[in-house]
């Protein structure tokens, strides 16, 4: 098992030399993980830097005495896999964020399609962006990553085409076998630069927001001869990018 990973502000230690780990990580360190002396963790701030620190000593039910190492950056990870996920009904879209940090994206933008049945609005689409913030964080320690993926605000349809047009390879996963549509699987990738995925909602990208994002220069792509749930076909298609590219070689 690798060592255990927590999210930190900053990285200073006292005059000792040592960190003290407290709050609600250091709970969860104490009193779940239950760590002992002579025992590894990771220190991260979620962005890239962190540190491998030895547990020196067990304080009370909160607090967890390290011994740090050197801190370190993780480069950024490249080419850098953005996925647009259309909102999915109930607690599929927690379930979307958390595969989809435990296999690597960088990205993940929430987009109210015009075929989603989930709306965000109000103080109800504040509380939902919220938890899928903190289920890519609790993914991201579970997973051992020290570079978590960011959750941008919900965007529009024309926001979503924004990203499109920037993107150095953009696709759009298409579920209508009708419509013309290439094998992700053989799609020509980027070494470098941002790949940009959507992900359409359960009942798929209408021909309005289609025709935009062709329009922005994405292209339409199938996984395979079968149709996935909203929820898995990000995941899916990300594993595929993720291998394809090299990044999981």
């Amino acid at each position: 098992m690798t060592a255990p990973v927590f999210v930190v502000e900053h990285f200073r230690t006292g005059g000792d030399g040592h960190y003290v780990l407290d709050g609600p990580e250091g709970r969860h360190a104490v009193s779940v993980k239950r760590l002992q002396p002579g025992e590894e963790v990771v220190l991260t701030d979620g962005a890239g830097r962190h540190a491998v620190g030895e547990v020196i000593a067990a304080e009370g039910k909160d607090r967890l005495v390290v011994r740090l190492g050197e801190v370190a950056q993780e480069p950024a990870p490249a080419p850098r896999i953005t996925v647009v996920q259309a909102l999915p009904k109930g607690d599929r879209g927690e379930l979307a964020v958390e595969t989809m940090t435990e296999v690597g994206v960088d990205a993940i933008v929430p987009w109210q399609a015009a075929r989603c049945i989930t709306q965000w609005r109000g103080e109800r689409g504040l509380k939902a962006l919220g938890k899928w913030r903190a289920t890519a964080r609790e993914a991201g320690k579970q997973s051992r990553r020290v570079r978590f993926p960011e959750v941008a605000d919900a965007a529009t349809t024309k926001q979503v085409a924004a990203l499109l047009a920037g993107a150095d390879f953009a696709a759009v996963l298409h579920s209508d076998f009708e419509h013309v549509s290439e094998p992700l699987a053989t799609a020509q990738l980027p070494a470098e630069g941002e790949i940009v995925l959507v992900v359409g909602p359960e009942g798929g990208v209408s021909r309005d927001e289609l025709a935009l994002f062709e329009e922005a220069g994405a292209r339409a792509y199938v996984l395979g001869p079968t149709v996935l749930r909203t929820s898995t076909a990000g995941t899916a298609a990300a594993a595929l990018l993720l291998g394809r590219t090299g990044r999981w070689s």
